[in-house]
């Protein structure tokens, strides 16, 4: 074969080469949009194959959003390979800050001490006109081959890409979150002649907040509403949905209906408004003067009941379509409660498990384990922790509601008995 055609060939070679480090690039890189996981697998794969140690240095968000490059503090967020070629000294750090603010890669060969020549590269993680952070690669030697160069330059753009959207997806689900979260801050508050406890756990990973609500609602002659739901689906939509919800729940219930009044209410508000995601809703009215609760539900799982023994035993609510159908068909039953029982009151992220049976799930809330003489709050401790709420797949939101125990010669407008037709 001619020199020329060795040449070309050769030529080939190093191009296909290059190609697959490319792919091998994009199925390695930003497997998730988290990213500090962005940055280790940068460094994951650039180190050994190519490089004898990698770092990644990112700045701030704030700084990265508003000062492209800025001289901000870079923060390493992962290093890989021999430590003595990453040294993080001055003249090290200088030399990322002057990338960063020279919008382009800088190469130096400095001699490690005890050792021959080591050359490192510092390459801006520059994408959308700002600046991420910086990519330091390093090995001994003098010098990197064009193609190793080249290849890392195109994983420091590809990694800067990944990092703008791992921050602006963790800034939407922050916004989500704490929505969600504002909404949640202030439920109403009830009488004084009963005990709330509340909690609201996101679900983990990379989900977006969902619909997920409770809500408390003085009425007349010290009785409360106690109501939990959810939004169908996840995100900013279902959380303004919520919060919809809710204002429409205290506007129907300011005119001391029923449970199932309240529900048949929304329901034919809702599925007048095109555009509105359904939802399930659980809605007890607990009456402490009289000692009854009342109760209702649409599409939603039914609550347990805590009793005297501390036995949990789910109440048998019968079950409505959800609300914004405009079906309607809700169903009122009551039972007694007591000062020594507990309401509880969930949504489904909190007992439904992937594969399995949803009978199954409740029946685990069943039995003797609560401790003797706990308190609403200590009663959804355990019941958070004993369901593992915190790792959940789908948000929790939690209520649980107790008749506050008074002496007997206390009188108390907020336990005055209400007429028969306010029952």
């Amino acid at each position: 074969m001619s020199a020329r055609h060795e040449g070309q060939g050769h030529g080939e070679g190093r191009v296909r080469e290059r190609l697959a480090a490319i792919e091998r690039a994009l199925e390695v890189i930003g497997t998730t949009l988290e990213e500090r996981t962005v940055c280790r697998e940068l460094a994951e794969f650039l180190c050994p194959s190519l490089y004898e140690a990698a770092a990644v240095d990112v700045l701030a968000e704030d700084i990265a959003a508003d000062r492209p490059h800025a001289h901000g503090p870079l923060t390493r967020a992962c290093a890989r390979g021999r430590d003595d070629l990453l040294a993080a000294g001055a003249d090290v750090a200088a030399r990322s800050v002057a990338a960063l603010d020279e919008g382009h890669a800088i190469r130096t060969v400095t001699t490690v001490t005890g050792g021959g020549p080591v050359t490192r590269l510092h390459v801006p993680l520059l994408a959308h006109g700002r600046a991420y952070g910086v990519l330091v690669a390093a090995a001994s030697g003098e010098g990197f081959t064009d193609d190793e160069t080249a290849t890392l330059h195109y994983a420091a753009r590809l990694a800067a890409v990944l990092v703008g959207h791992a921050r602006a997806y963790s800034s939407v689900h922050s916004a989500a979150l704490n929505l969600q979260r504002a909404l949640l801050a202030e439920p109403g508050s009830p009488h004084p002649n009963l005990e709330v406890a509340t909690r609201y756990l996101p679900a983990g990973g990379g989900a977006l907040v969902g619909g997920d609500w409770f809500e408390t609602v003085r009425l007349h002659y010290g009785r409360n509403l106690l109501v939990v739901g959810d939004v169908m689906g996840h995100g900013l939509d279902a959380a303004v949905d919520m919060n919809a919800y809710r204002s429409e729940l205290r506007y129907v219930a300011s005119a001391d209906l029923p449970p199932h009044r309240v529900l048949r209410q929304l329901d034919a508000t809702v599925a007048a408004r095109a555009g509105r995601r359904p939802a399930t809703c659980l809605i007890i009215r607990v009456d402490p003067a009289r000692r009854v609760a009342a109760f209702a539900s649409a599409g939603h799982l039914p609550p347990v009941l805590f009793t005297a023994d501390n036995v949990a035993e789910v109440v048998p609510v019968p079950v409505g379509p959800p609300l914004g159908t405009g079906v309607g068909g809700y169903e009122l039953i009551t039972r007694t409660m007591t000062p020594a029982q507990t309401l509880l009151l969930f949504t489904d992220g909190l007992v439904e498990r992937r594969g399995e049976d949803i009978d199954v799930s409740l029946a685990r809330l069943a039995g003797q384990w609560l401790r003797p003489g706990a308190g609403v709050e200590e009663l959804l401790d355990t019941v958070v922790d004993r369901f593992d709420a915190q790792h959940a797949e789908d948000d929790v939101a939690v209520l649980a509601a107790r008749i506050r125990r008074r002496p007997h010669h206390e009188a108390d407008e907020s336990v005055t008995a209400p007429p028969p037709e306010a029952l």
